[in-house]
């Protein structure tokens, strides 16, 4: 059994992995399948080091199996396959309180906090894995944490059938969100700049737009008879998109703020007044998110498979984080975290 270990400094160690038994409330996981995300990113260039204990084995996106379940636990079964939703809670704060567990003030990711799914077994409480249909393979599996992602945004954004959504950033986000969009009934429309991400999304038959070629919100107009769309997602976390964000919904319109920003960004908050729009925060995902992931995720009504570039062996972490640095042509890659190795992607969906 193997596991990616940081070590900080962008440094990743092959080594052992070491089954934990779990407690009464936790289970042991066999993992399959685990993506490389953009936070992975983030903690293996040091900006995250004040949060992971090193050495640490990251991961948070992630399919596997029951190998061992602990004494409290009922709704699982080793052999049962399972996704997990990374967040553990602390229960006892005003947000946990209200039922906002999701952004409990002391929340915990699995992968930053605590060790990941980078490796062949990991342990994690039981309230956090949740069975997925034999309908659904592990590999998909793997992406149903970024698509729970996407179904809490449109779920807080509230999108109707026959509405324009409009997303400003076409990355794997930025891709799901659309997916679900449309498969709630909403025209989507997507802003991006990197031509293989325009290529993949027109693939997918969604309808694009480069920032760089063409004015967005005079296209915008043009397709509403000016009155503007009906709910913007802003995915880029770029000054750009938060100016461009409120130029583009009707009167009284939504925008839904998916994007992290680390710095403060410059916000038209005269038109939000003049239109009276709508603005939204959405942070991570909520247990019915994940749960409505899965369905989807499950019925192939969503072409998922598309996303994916690659399946690499664990070994290959540190490149999948170079060739994700340094190519525009990826939206996806996967770790095959098993033991038996590499494993071929086939497209599906």
């Amino acid at each position: 059994m193997k596991a990616a270990i940081y070590e900080g400094n962008q440094t990743i160690r092959i080594g052992d992995c070491v089954p934990v038994d779990p407690s009464p409330d936790e289970v042991r996981i066999a993992v399959a399948y685990a993506g490389i995300c953009g936070t992975d990113l983030h903690v293996y260039h040091g900006r995250m080091d004040h949060r992971v204990t090193m050495p640490h084995v990251m991961g948070h996106e992630m399919s596997g199996i029951v190998e061992a379940v602990g004494a409290s636990v009922t709704h699982l079964s080793v052999g049962d396959r399972v996704v997990v939703m990374p967040l553990i809670s602390c229960n006892q704060c005003p947000a946990c309180q209200e039922g906002h567990a999701h952004i409990c003030q002391r929340l915990k990711f699995i992968g930053i906090e605590t060790p990941g799914g980078f490796q062949s077994s990991v342990t994690v409480p039981a309230d956090t894995v949740l069975p997925i249909p034999r309908a659904l393979s592990l590999q998909l599996g793997a992406l149903i944490e970024p698509l729970a992602v996407a179904c809490h945004d449109v779920r807080i954004g509230g999108v109707r059938s026959g509405e324009l959504s409009v997303i400003i950033g076409g990355g794997p986000i930025g891709a799901l969100i659309a997916l679900v969009a449309r498969a709630n009934g909403s025209k989507v429309l997507v802003a991006e700049i990197n031509p293989f991400r325009l290529q993949l999304l027109e693939q997918m038959g969604i309808d694009t737009i480069n920032p760089q070629e063409s004015d967005i919100a005079a296209h915008v107009n043009h397709l509403t008879d000016g009155a503007g769309c009906d709910l913007v997602f802003e995915v880029t976390s770029s000054a750009a998109g938060a100016r461009l964000m409120t130029q583009l919904p009707r009167t009284r319109g939504r925008i839904v703020v998916v994007g992290i920003f680390n710095d403060p960004p410059q916000v038209d908050l005269h038109r939000i007044f003049w239109r009276e729009l709508k603005l939204f925060g959405a942070r991570v995902y909520e247990r019915e998110d994940f749960e409505q992931a899965i369905a989807w995720a499950a019925s192939g009504k969503l072409p998922l498979g598309h996303l994916v570039r690659d399946i690499y062996p664990l070994e290959m972490l540190q490149e999948g984080f170079r060739l994700m640095e340094s190519s525009g042509g990826v939206m996806k890659i996967l770790l095959n975290c098993a033991d038996d190795g590499a494993s071929s992607f086939a497209k599906e969906g």
